[in-house]
């Protein structure tokens, strides 16, 4: 009676981790098999983070957390080391501490996108796709039977202010992302201004990236609207749309989760060599910080994939490309300013002259 009462007690100890019934003394507390830190391919997927973190709040050894359970012939040669050896101690201390730094960036960046992004896989799902055009009617004169140069270029304005209006609402939410990328806020707010306009286009192009049908020469933007591939000749250059379509279909076929595209984007926002910058040191900073984040993200997930982390960055001079290309052709459509009203956002982000004051900037865009 004594040795089963004795028996159902030990049977019910809780895990100190989750809580769960414990199997036994695991690395310094009582855990269930589950919260030994094991990761195996059928639980690679939870939160190994959140859990290591649990692990070591609740007194489990770090070394033994870290590099899985020790061989009880070694133990207590291994135990003498450890206490005599303070500096390795320090080393793994210092490696856990920047591998939890990882971590944090990691779930920031995965927060601030799925929170500010209108294009994810969750998002993308509840979409309501409709047929939309850039054309406007063009009043032509009795009898004529070709437009007129004046007609045309007044038509192709017409057409880049609706598309105007389509990206605008991604000028909010990519602000939006950028004060939450870690250390971003922390840059002055003449770098963060200049960061955010010089990188936007090439974030929107990323996170548009799956909204590109080439089959179909479509793109559908936030609301829905599936504009053809033909208009955005019109309104750019034919080339230059070709190679948005093939950009943005490349980097589809990466197949990269959400918190990889975040990450990826928020890489693109913390580039040092724009022009203007005071402090690009602490800018490349940022972007080492990012890039570091990225690479383990992408091991982790991607483990079969050994040249998928060299292909993603092989994407970055790409887009430079293309953003050079966009700001060149944005040159003849500053120069018509007067002659468009544009929304003030859109405006902004591309330094286009306003006809009401073009020197204030509107509260929703301050950073």
């Amino acid at each position: 009676m004594v040795a089963d009462s004795n028996s159902n007690k030990q049977s019910v100890i809780p895990c100190k981790v989750c809580g769960d019934r414990a199997s036994g003394y695991h690395y310094g507390v009582t855990s269930c098999e589950g919260c030994k830190c094991t990761v195996i391919r059928l639980n690679r997927n939870r939160c190994q983070y959140c859990r290591f973190k649990k692990c070591l709040a609740v007194g489990m050894s770090r070394d033994s957390v870290r590099y899985g359970r020790v061989p009880k012939r070694s133990k207590s040669q291994d135990h003498d080391q450890r206490v005599s050896s303070t500096d390795n101690l320090q080393e793994q201390t210092a490696l856990e501490s920047k591998q939890l730094a990882i971590y944090d960036v990691i779930l920031s960046i995965s927060q601030a996108h799925h929170a500010h992004c209108a294009v994810t896989e969750d998002k993308m799902k509840n979409f309501t796709r409709k047929n939309a055009t850039l054309v406007e009617k063009i009043e032509c004169t009795d009898g004529a039977l070709q437009f007129t140069d004046e007609q045309m270029e007044a038509q192709r304005l017409s057409m880049w202010c609706q598309l105007a209006k389509l990206i605008t609402p991604s000028v909010h939410s990519v602000v939006e992302f950028a004060k939450r990328v870690p250390s971003f806020s922390e840059l002055s707010q003449d770098d963060q201004l200049i960061l955010i306009k010089a990188g936007f286009f090439e974030v929107w192009l990323t996170r548009m990236s799956r909204m590109f049908n080439r089959n179909e020469n479509l793109v559908t933007f936030e609301d829905g609207s599936m504009i053809h591939k033909d208009e955005l000749s019109v309104v750019f250059s034919v080339t230059f749309v070709s190679s948005l379509f093939d950009v943005s279909t490349s980097f589809n076929h990466l197949n990269l989760n959400d918190t990889e595209v975040g990450l990826f984007t928020g890489i693109v926002l913390a580039t040092a060599d724009r022009p203007g910058l005071s402090d690009s040191k602490g800018v490349e900073q940022i972007q080492d910080k990012l890039i570091e984040a990225l690479k383990l993200q992408v091991s982790r997930n991607h483990s079969t994939e050994e040249n998928l982390f060299a292909s993603i960055i092989m994407k970055f001079p790409e887009l430079r490309t293309l953003g050079h290309q966009h700001n060149e052709l944005l040159k003849w459509y500053r120069v018509q300013w007067n002659r468009i009203s544009l929304p003030p956002l859109f405006a902004e982000i591309y330094d286009i002259p306003k006809q009401e004051d073009v020197s204030q900037v509107p509260a929703a865009y301050t950073v």
